[in-house]
Order: C-alpha cells, then structure tokens, then sequence
C-alpha cells in the first residue's frame, strides 16, 4: 500500500491495547495509528490532576511503543475530536478510519457521525447481545445470577459443573470488622515518572484546565509493563489476604489489601480475562484461599461485566433516573471546597485529593451513602465521580451511582436503597473513633450525620419505598421512634450547613 491507500486505526484513550479492538491483527506498515487528545475535553470539567494525566501519559506512552514498533503514528492535540480527525483527514487522505466501538453511548454517536467504520471489540468478557439473551423476559436482573451464568459461561473456578470450593459465595467469609492488630498490609511497587509524564504535566498547567488533586507519585500505571507489575503485586501478596476485609475501612490504610487494577483494566493496559485467570491459578496451586479468590473474581467477572453490560442495556435514558427526585448539589465537601468535620468523608475525600482513589465502601457507604440520605442530583453525582476518580468512566459511574447508591432508578439495579447510619459506618471502619459527632446520636448537635439523615430518608421517602418488601422492617423501626419530629429538625440542620461547607 502507498501511504495515501492506508487505513487508519483511531485508538481512543481508554483502548490502549495493541492486541484488543481495532488494532488487533494490523502490523507495521498494514495501517497508521492515530490518537487525538482534545483540549475542549480537558478543559471542559474540573477533573482530579491525577486522572487527567493517567489517560494523556498513557496515550503517549503507547503511541511511543507503536512507533518503536515500526507504526505510523499521528498523535495529535486538537480543539476537538472533530477537529482532530478533520485535519488527519486533509493531511493523509486515509482509505478510511476505523475505530473500536467507543465505551461511551454519545461517544458512540459522535463518532458514527464523523462517518468513522466501528468495529466491535473484545475489552470486556460479555457482548450485548450474551447479556441480552441472558437478561431475556426475566422479571428482575440478579448479579448473583448474572456472576453465576459467567462463572459457568467462562469455566472461572468451576470444578465442573459445580463451583470451586463447593459454593458459589463466601460472602459470609468476607466481610470482617477492621482488624485491630495494626498488622502490615501488602505494598505496591511506584513508577519513577519520565519525559513523558513531566511533559504531560507541563501541559496541564499550559492549558489552564481547572483541574484539583495532588499531582501523580508513580502510583498509577501508564503503561501495559506497568500494569503488569501492578497485577503481579496483587497476585503475589494481595489477593490472599483481600477478601475477609474487602469491607473494612482504616483511617490509616487505604486501599488495604484491594488490587488497584481497575484504572489499568479501565485504560486497556490489563484485560479482564487475563486477570482472572491469574487469580483462578493462584487458587489452583495453593497460594490463596478460595474466599479471597471467590471474592476478587466476582468483582471482576460479575460486578465489572454486570455494570458495563447494564449500561448498555438500559441506554441513554438510564443517565436521568431521578425516582426519588433528588435536586441538591453534590456536597463541597466531596469536591474538596470546604472542610468537614465528618472524619469518614474527612478521610475519604484526603485520599481522593491524594490519590483519586477510595475503594468501593468508601464510595458507596461514606460518599453515596451520604449523598443518598442527603438527597444529591443522581446525575451530578455520577459526573463527579466521573472526572474525579482514577478509573471514573460513564459506563461505570452510571450504573454503580445512578442504580447502586442513589436508588433512582427505583430498585431496578438494587434491590433496596444502600442508606445506613452511623452505626454502620461504626462496625466497619475504624473512623469513628476520634469523630466529633457520636453515631449512637440521631438528636443534638454531635449527632452523627449519617444517623440523623438516615432516619429522614426513610422519613420523607416513606411512600416511595412502602412497597419495598426488603424496607419492611426500616421503614417500621422508622415509625416507632418518639423524637422521629426532633430527629428531623435535626436532620434539616444538617442539610443546610452540608450544602454550606459548614458541616
């Protein structure tokens, strides 16, 4: 081929995989690789510095391999995608321009649009059209019952037709309170930043994008090497002490012993397949117990592929669930704005503003717990946690915050709302502890938010959640309580002084 009669492969940031999606298959001088960086992106969200920079230092670092590799590469900063792919287009004049099927539905669109061939991938484990023959005239879709059909599907811990260690769940096994032993938990190895990394950077601050958070230490890995270190760091003293504390939260560990996989598997630097696999052998020769090796592959298998494969399903119109019609704005103190004197959000948010990282508890019992009983946008809520976590992307952050911690979508995903008190927060954390406010309280002014809001969300969502048969006994317990009116005066107090940075 000339130049002018070669394809081009449009890699997006979040497909950074030489033998995945639409590159696969093509080698050097079959096909020119491009990738577009766009500044109106960049500059259109207040995003955490350290997720900015895994994708850009990613997209560079991989277009450097390509071209060692012997590929034509355009890699280009542009105003927009469109823009971009415009002038690629006036510059090379390619046969045409392919792309893997964007991870986003308006992506998808705009990309069809720019009259770009989209070819289907294989970044995830489930197809459309497999969830959609599994999900069938069901009447309800279980993630137990999903998790179980891949195990099965897969041949992931099977012995088989029955399930490795003889049960499909140690649940039972895995939910521990935070030990008190202050034992060692498992470290990560650091990537020395390059070139590459100060460079993207230094475009950051060029830019003026509004960006917040500490700049990266080398904890997030920008290549597939990398994230390969960071799979074996997991396999070789992670994953056998990570399931009887998957719920735990330590105001001194934060990530104790959970795999910090999922920005590489979200980027394309790790696929799915080979990460489970790697699990699965770790049990099969002896070095992790089943519980801990059950419990990581249904994160992987069950509760990734469930999200992404629901996103999809459900369609645009899942992104404006609102079935508690919740209107406030996501807290300032989530965004870093105000101080808080809550310690569990104290500590969550210090480590989003270090790191963009808080496992899944912290996401879903401290931040959507909290913004759940507070009654937050469900939409604004995924957004931010789109553009603030290290592995935010809206096909997960649409399920997991619009289904799973908002309830707007109406018991769709979930099958009761996850609110709590702060008697939860109590039992699996050890952030109370030190804590001006007093979960035991629902009254007073040192009484726990989360207790005083948890009451009032049952409260002022009782008819909403009455033909829950899981809120049965909550909603009960909710009717009993002498002081619900001085819980609720309590409760008000709270929602004015969180919306004001005051709390």
């Amino acid at each position: 081929m000339t130049g002018r009669d070669l394809p081009t492969i449009w890699v997006l940031g979040d497909q950074l995989a030489r033998d995945h999606g639409a590159l696969a298959g093509y080698e050097p001088g079959e096909c020119r690789v491009l990738l577009i960086e766009s500044d109106a992106l960049v500059r259109g969200s207040r995003w955490h510095r350290q997720r900015l920079h895994v994708v850009l230092s990613a997209m560079r670092h991989f277009a450097a391999e390509l071209r060692d590799e012997g590929f034509e590469v355009d890699e280009r900063r542009a105003e927009s995608f469109a823009t971009g792919l415009a002038a690629h287009r006036a510059q090379y004049s390619p046969s045409r321009v392919v792309a893997a099927r964007p991870f986003s539905i308006d992506a998808h669109e705009r990309l069809a649009a720019m009259d770009v061939d989209l070819v289907d991938h294989d970044f995830f484990l489930t197809e459309a059209d497999q969830f959609a023959e599994w999900a069938g005239a069901r009447k309800s879709l279980r993630m137990e019952d999903f998790y179980r059909w891949q195990r099965r599907r897969l041949d992931v811990l099977m012995d088989g037709e029955d399930p490795a260690g003889g049960a499909w769940n140690f649940d039972h096994d895995n939910r521990e309170r935070p030990p008190k032993d202050g034992r060692a938990w498992p470290t990560l190895t650091r990537f020395a930043l390059d070139d590459i990394d100060r460079a993207v950077l230094a475009d950051l601050d060029e830019s003026g994008a509004p960006t917040w958070g500490d700049d990266p230490d080398g904890l997030w890995p920008v290549t597939r090497a990398q994230a390969l270190v960071r799979l074996g760091d997991f396999i070789d003293r992670g994953l056998a002490p990570f399931g009887p504390h998957e719920d735990a939260m330590l105001a001194a560990e934060w990530k104790l012993a959970h795999s910090v996989l999922s920005s590489a598997l979200n980027l394309g630097l790790l696929h799915p397949e080979e990460v489970v696999r790697a699990a699965e052998a770790a049990y099969r020769d002896g070095d992790a117990p089943i519980n801990s090796v059950e419990g990581f592959v249904r994160q992987i298998i069950g509760w990734r592929e469930y999200v992404w494969s629901l996103y999809w399903y459900r369609g645009a119109a899942y992104r404006e669930e609102n079935q508690l019609a919740a209107t406030r704005p996501v807290p300032p103190a989530f965004t870093g704005d105000a101080p808080t004197q809550m310690r569990c959000v104290e500590i969550t948010v210090e480590g989003l503003r270090e790191r963009a990282y808080g496992h899944h508890i912290q996401r879903l019992m401290v931040l959507g717990n909290l913004a759940l009983t507070a009654g937050v946008e469900p939409w604004g809520m995924s957004e931010w946690m789109r553009v603030t976590f290290i592995d935010g992307a809206e096909w997960v952050m649409v399920p997991n915050v619009i289904g799973m911690a908002l309830h707007a979508d109406g018991g769709r995903m979930a099958t009761k709302p996850y609110a709590a008190g702060g008697a939860y927060m109590n039992r699996m954390s050890d952030y109370c502890a030190g804590c001006r406010f007093d979960p035991k309280k629902r009254t007073g002014d040192d009484a726990c938010p989360f207790t005083s809001l948890y009451w009032d969300f049952l409260a002022r969502n009782e008819q909403a959640l009455s033909g829950n048969h899981r809120m049965g006994q909550q909603l009960a317990g909710m009717r009993r309580l002498a002081d619900l009116d001085e819980t609720r005066v309590r409760a008000a107090e709270v929602l004015e002084r969180l919306s004001a940075g005051e709390l």
